[in-house]
């Protein structure tokens, strides 16, 4: 399972029924919305003696409404009843909603028109808790990365088909007509794919409901913010949308003005933008090893910020305006640099909100976990809407286009570093990712041992200086490691120490007090659920060999016995960071590290000769890379 390709996935009936009701929902919802944008952008005078500008703001603002006005209840309702039932419900309104969409489309009525697509805003507001909130509990962990990848990419596939396919049919003699008779039978097949959605355990059955969605949407956030990762995971997806929204608004201007195109190279900007995102969010299980890895989340602000500046550089001071056509346009000198820009922003946008996604349904209390994406999603909107008003005032106060863009590639890189200050386990993750991924070759076996929640004690063998940022690699739940106090205060890397959380120790005979309070901190981690790794044998090995075990594991275990973690660390005695006296001449570039962990043991078998054994028999059966080589 823990290998697993994402792509089986969509062969199993707990997910693919709803990866593809998701796919034709987005896809339906684009189909209308951007036939509807076209239609009032050069059609308004057959619709209402309306401003066109007037009229697709408001319409931007009739869909975005539902989610400030109703997310909170539609958590509530995704977390008190059965979420099968409840998709099957909101898709056959979708059906109901369509209808109106195309009499409103037929008989060219504004107002069944705007309604439709106020309903279609309502319907993704109940829809949006469900589609995140479900996913937790059909996948397991090793699958959640590629089954939020698969979303993602499927969804932005869907919103590009559904762009192409509204602008293709609406040009058409009789386009009203197909566009019509298209949603309703998308409709009608995302519905008919809910059914095949197999059941799922209600999150909080007793649930007594906050009718005032304000009062809730505050409880909600309130909630979330007493885990602060999850709450600024919430801040961050949100300002991905905005600095998403800040793009994608820009694409006609942009495209027009700024590079002489026509709409053919708007609809080029969203493809490459669009597939960019697909192709990173489909990366992401592969990068992340089938885990949570946070650490992608700082190399995607990265990118969204490194690529934003050289968008600005390619773009041409001044253009003749031909209204080339896609092809025209990727003739042009420099052309294929901003169009490579626009799909590296897309990628590594990917990168970035898949692991926060995966966070979030992760981490969450199951109990609250639909009610906080709810309040996500309107954190999303407000972000959103307040994209659209920097746009305004810094066109108005003379930037440009690319400005503009520039600026918004600034601003992430100024609320990337805010965030991984406040939570440095963000920035620590990717430097260990980075670390471990571009030095080691590393190979880890039974993971599934470790639990995915409670508080375990790991207890590992100890070859290098590296082997906490290796441990750390492979798992999905934050670590506290016991180590050396001498080393923890080490200026400069004390801080790193501190932001990961270690417990320093030290000897009986050196800093009693500081060994004391090593035996508090440990107890309190693991009475909090926590995860808690030691290496028994309280020193680098000198020889290769697993050295003997200090009893302080049993002193732990009889303060707060829980779940014994048997691991071993194999193949780096030969690294750079090691004590071999020999590494600089048996060291290899890319060592080959082996990571086992064993089946969990009781308290009371845990005793440090059983676990030294135990320990030995691991490393042997993962290479032998406990001894010498």
């Amino acid at each position: 399972m823990e290998n697993e390709n994402q792509f089986r996935l969509l062969r199993k009936r707990r997910f693919a029924p709803f990866f593809l009701t998701q796919v034709l929902g987005a896809f339906n919802d684009n189909v209308y919305k951007n036939a509807l944008v076209i239609l009032v952008a050069y059609h308004a005078a057959s619709y209402a003696s309306i401003d066109p500008n007037l009229l697709t703001n408001v319409a931007a603002g009739l869909f975005i409404l539902p989610f400030v006005l109703f997310s909170a209840t539609a958590g509530q309702i995704a977390d008190k009843f059965e979420k099968s039932a409840i998709i099957r419900i909101i898709k056959a309104s979708e059906i109901g909603i369509m209808v109106i969409a195309a009499a409103g489309l037929l008989l060219k009525n504004l107002p069944l028109l705007l309604a439709a697509l106020f309903l279609l805003g309502l319907h993704s507001t109940f829809f949006g808790p469900v589609k995140y909130a479900i996913l937790p509990q059909v996948l397991s962990p090793a699958e959640l990365v590629g089954g939020n990848g698969l979303v993602e990419m499927g969804t932005f596939v869907a919103i590009l088909a559904g762009t192409l396919v509204a602008g293709v049919l609406i040009a058409l003699d009789r386009g009203i007509v197909w566009v019509a008779a298209l949603i309703l039978v998308t409709g009608v097949l995302g519905f008919l794919a809910s059914l095949a959605i197999p059941k799922v355990a209600r999150a909080a059955e007793s649930l007594s409901f906050e009718w005032n969605p304000f009062r809730e949407t505050w409880s909600n956030l309130q909630f979330a913010r007493r885990n602060r990762t999850v709450f600024l995971s919430l801040l961050g997806i949100s300002w991905f949308w905005f600095y998403g929204a800040m793009f994608l608004s820009q694409f006609p201007t942009y495209s027009k003005a700024v590079l002489g195109g026509n709409e053919h190279v708007v609809t080029l900007l969203l493809a490459l933008f669009s597939i960019g995102v697909a192709a990173g969010s489909l990366l992401c299980e592969r990068l992340s090893g089938h885990k949570v890895e946070i650490g992608l989340v700082p190399f995607g602000s990265i990118g969204l910020s490194v690529f934003a500046l050289d968008l600005f550089l390619a773009t041409p001071g001044s253009v003749e305006h031909a209204n080339f056509g896609a092809w025209q346009f990727l003739t042009q000198p420099g052309s294929w640099r901003i169009a490579l820009d626009l799909f590296l922003i897309g990628m590594f946008g990917g990168f970035y909100i898949v692991p926060l996604y995966a966070l979030i349904q992760t981490r969450s209390e199951p109990s609250h976990r639909s009610r906080i994406i709810a309040a996500n999603n309107i954190l999303n909107a407000l972000f959103m809407v307040a994209a659209a008003g920097l746009a305004v005032v810094a066109l108005s106060a003379g930037l440009s286009i690319a400005q503009l863009l520039l600026l918004t590639g600034a601003l992430n890189a100024v609320v990337a570093i805010y965030i991984y200050l406040l939570v440095p386990e963000f920035l620590l993750r990717f430097l260990d990712w980075l670390l471990v991924h571009s030095i080691y070759r590393l190979r880890a076996t039974g993971l599934a041992h470790i639990p995915e929640e409670g508080p375990a004690l790991l207890v590992c063998n100890h070859q290098s200086l590296a082997d906490a940022l290796i441990i750390t690699a492979v798992c999905r739940r934050p670590i506290r490691f016991v180590m050396y106090y001498a080393i923890f205060n080490v200026p400069v890397l004390s801080f790193i120490f501190r932001a990961m959380k270690a417990i320093p120790i030290a000897g009986a005979k050196e800093a009693p007090d500081v060994l004391e309070r090593a035996y508090d901190n440990i107890a309190a981690a693991l009475a909090d659920g926590q995860l808690v790794c030691i290496f028994p044998e309280g020193q680098l090995t000198r020889d290769g060999e697993i050295g003997k075990f200090r009893p302080g594991v049993s002193r732990i275990l009889e303060r707060t016995p829980v779940t014994v973690i048997p691991m071993a660390l194999s193949g780096l005695w030969r690294s750079i960071f090691s004590r071999n006296r020999d590494k600089w001449k048996v060291a290899v570039l890319f060592p080959s590290v082996s990571l086992a962990a064993g089946p969990a043991l009781a308290p009371s078998d845990a005793s440090p000769e059983a676990l030294h054994a135990v320990i030995r028999r691991l490393a042997s059966i993962a290479g032998a890379g406990g001894h010498k080589p």
